[in-house]
This record gives C-alpha cells, structure tokens and sequence, in this order.
C-alpha cells in the first residue's frame, strides 16, 4: 500500500524540513553519507490450541534509524521517539562513531539516485483490507474452521495448533542525496501445526502461507489448502524407515526445496561477503559455476510475495536480479555500500529487521528458473538415489560452501521409480560443487509461500522455490 506522502510525514511528526536538518547533523562530523529509516509497525497474533484461544497479543514498534557514512565507517543510532531533540541526539551519535575518519573523497555509497516518487499503480502489496482495522474476534472462525478441516481429513490427528499473526508497517526514509521513498507494508501469516498418532507411533506436520496481503488473504479456498496439505503424506511418513547411506544421486523436489538453494547458494551470492573475501564465489564474476541452461534469480518484484520490495531499505527501487545466467556467474546481491566498492547499480537487497538494526545485503525470493525436462522424466533417469521434497535444520558454512540438510520426507528411487518413503536422513554437500552437479532440471517452477524467515545477524522474511532438479552426486546420511 502506497499512501500519500504527507500521511507518512504526520506518522512520524516530521516535515521535510525536519528531516533535512537531521540528515545534515548526521554529516556534521564529516561524514560521507546520512540515511534515515523511519518505522512503524502494528503487530498482532492468536493463536487456537485444540479450539480454544490460547494466547493472543498486540505491541507497536515505533522509531527511526539514522546511519552515517564515512570512509571505512558506519556510525548508526536509533530513536524510540520521533521528536526533534530524541532525534538530533540519535544522528550526533551516529555521526561521533565515524568522526576523525579521513573522508575518502569518493563516497563510500553507491552514487546512482532515485528520486522518483512511490508509485501507488506499481504497489507491490497492495492492502484491501487493513489487519490493524480487522476485529480479531470475526477472525477467530478462520482458524476454528482450518482446525475442523484437518479433523475431517484424517482420523489420526490428535492435536491441532492454528496461529494467525499479521502485522503493517508504515516506512518513511530519507537521505544526503535528498531521495525521499514511502510505502505501507502488510504481512499476513497462517500456520497450523498437527500431531498425529498411529500404534504408539507420533509424527508432527507444520504448514504455512505468508503473502503481503491483508486480510483478504484469508479464504476458504486458502484453509481448504493448508487443511490439504496438512494429512497429505504422512501414511508415508508413518511408513517411512531410514535407508541405507552414501554418495548417490539426489533430486530435489519443486518448491520446498529451494530452502537448500537459499541456503547453500543464495547467502554465498550476497554481495557483501564476497567484498570481504568470506565465499566461496568471491572474485568468480564472470565465469561458468554450473551448466548451460541454469537461471538462479533473485526477485523483489513478485505482487504480494513475502520478499517482496517496493524499496529495499535504502530507499532502491525492489527488482528481478538474475545471479547466475546460464550457468554463468552475473551478479552479486547488492546494497548501496557494496555497490559503491564493486562500481555497479544497487541491486535493491540492503535490508534491515527493523529501525533498529543496519542495512546489510539479503535476499529476496530466491529461485532457480525452470528447465525443460519434466520431473517424471528426471525420476525416471536415475537407477538408485533418493528423492527429496522437504528439508529442515540446514547448516551452512558460507566461505567453505559445505551444508548438511535434514530430510524432513523423501523417497528411494530404484530403477526410476519412487519406492520406500524415508526418513532420519541428512543430505550432505558443498554448495558450489552441488550447483556444478545439477545434471537435469525440470519445468515446474514453484515457489513456496511458507512463512520463511532468513537469519543473518537479523531476521528478514524471504522467500525461496526450485523446479525438480537433479543433483548427481551428494552424500546421504543413512545406516
């Protein structure tokens, strides 16, 4: 949602003037470049244990974050009030952890502008109905009618948790350069956790969808869904036993998977480990890192996706950036400081938690373009390996590129057919020689809109897809 620009100036109690004056104090000391990022966020959440209303809440975190440049440098302070005085003290702070740095001429940050205005007909995520205007008692039927949805699919189910949250925040940022961006972000996120019990045995699901929307999120046909998707596959999980283990042919399922591409690739992209030497991929721009006919992109443009951009919070406009174009390195994920050092555009990928934290480069919707195989035909292709649609507790070691997975359901494929679902298995790899081992890739594309949320040294929501892909040679922690 795009209001106008005095809605977003009466937010935080500023005029332009207000804000040029802050910028300005935060050069005082000499610095290279001052930002300001304004925020405030409404959150609420309830959640339903079994049918009953278990907890609830509902906070607002309200300030700015002004960052200064200078040389080498970053001074950044935050304000939990926006009156003048408050905010005058927060860019003098900032503005003192960058003092006596030799300014380096040149500015640190990269000097492409944007200063057009938001635009509200290219709004992203647009709100139809606000989540901090909703009744939360009318939305309580939602989430008591998705638990009886599960119900009726599976007699197994012994316990059902259903949670909405929701929040929207309003975002006002301003710089040195005089760009002024705005926009209103909403998030909705549904998730319902089951347990299910069969003979003695106990197995648990979660699933979830989180879009950039507002309450009109909220369907029948979305509860039908998650309700859907909620029973289906746990007969195999309930039979699934753990496989013999070994270095073996791998194909990853479309959508879910994509968290391993995130991950073991997409944080190795990330521009600004790459401008301090820490990945793997670091001084490889330019050169073949998989094979012809492999697209991974990086995308804020996706209408209501949960990684999607207007703005990043530098005030870049959201954009589709391709990575990797037909297997060839092409671009780093970038903010405005690691643009500068690299000589190219922002990429819109400077991110931040919230007013409190520094922009830092982050992913968007991180997803491998489709091929021109089918996923049939790729299953069909492998005489023993393993199938995989859905991972869990991945760790990453991003300057050597080595990640274990844990597979949270799968298949044996045996003479190109899926056989004995498994489970208690760990896929074990390096990120770069994983990608030069992709062998096949289908057409099916999906991307996952599960409440995925990135940690690096923040959190930022995210989003993540593949299409069915091959890996030809991973290791497989079984017996």
């Amino acid at each position: 949602m795009i209001y106008d620009r005095q809605y977003y100036l009466d937010t935080f109690g500023v005029t332009e003037r207000d804000i040029a004056e802050l910028a300005a104090e935060g050069l005082r000391s000499g610095g290279d470049f001052c930002d300001l990022f304004f925020e405030n966020t409404s959150y609420r959440d309830i959640l339903l244990r079994d049918g009953e209303v278990s907890s609830g809440g509902f906070h607002i975190d309200y300030g700015v974050g002004i960052r200064v440049l200078c040389g080498e440098k970053t001074g950044y302070a935050y304000s939990e009030s926006t009156d003048m005085p408050s905010m005058r003290a927060a860019a003098r702070a900032a503005a003192a952890i960058t003092a006596g740095v030799a300014a380096v001429g040149d500015r640190r940050t990269s000097d492409h502008r944007h200063f057009g205005r938001p635009n509200p007909a290219a709004d992203r995520y647009p709100m139809l109905q606000d989540w901090r205007t909703a009744d939360v008692a009318a939305q309580l039927p939602m989430l008591q009618k998705l638990e009886s949805l599960i119900r009726a699919k599976d007699a197994r189910v012994v316990k059902v948790i259903a949670m909405l949250s929701s929040q929207v925040s309003d975002i006002l940022m301003y710089n040195s350069f005089e760009e002024m961006k705005y926009d209103t972000r909403p998030m909705g996120s549904l998730v319902a956790s089951v347990v299910f019990a069969q003979d003695g045995a106990i197995e648990n699901k979660s699933v979830s969808r989180s879009f950039r929307k507002g309450g009109e999120m909220l369907t029948d046909a979305l509860l039908e869904e998650l309700a859907s998707q909620a029973v289906q596959g746990i007969d195999e999980r309930f039979a699934a036993r753990r496989p013999k283990g070994g270095r073996m042919p791998v194909v990853m399922g479309a959508g879910a998977s994509g968290i391993l591409l995130h991950e073991a690739m997409g944080h190795a992209f990330e521009a600004d480990f790459n401008r301090k030497g820490q990945s793997v991929f670091s001084g490889r721009m330019g050169e073949r890192i998989c094979r012809q006919g492999i697209t991974i992109v990086d995308d804020g443009t996706i209408r209501g996706n949960r990684g999607a951009v207007n703005f990043d919070d530098e005030g870049v406009p959201g954009q589709y950036t391709v990575m990797v174009e037909d297997g060839i390195l092409t671009s780093y994920l970038h903010d405005r400081i690691s643009a500068k050092y690299y000589g190219v555009a922002p990429t819109g990928n400077g991110r931040r938690e919230s007013f409190r934290y520094n922009p830092i480069p982050r992913m968007r919707a991180t997803y491998m373009e489709s091929g021109e195989g089918s996923a049939e035909d790729i299953i069909a292709s492998v005489k023993k390996g393993i199938y995989v649609d859905q991972f869990a507790n991945g760790q990453v070691k991003i300057g050597e590129g080595d990640f274990t997975f844990y597979v949270k359901s799968g298949f044996l494929i045996e003479d190109g057919r899926l056989t004995m679902p498994v489970k208690d298995v760990n896929i074990i790899g390096n990120g770069p020689q994983a990608l030069a081992d992709i062998v096949a890739v289908a057409d099916d594309l999906k991307i996952d809109d599960g409440t995925w949320t990135c940690g690096k040294e923040q959190s930022c929501p995210v989003s993540c897809g593949i299409p069915t892909v091959l890996v030809n040679n991973l290791t497989v922690g079984g017996e």
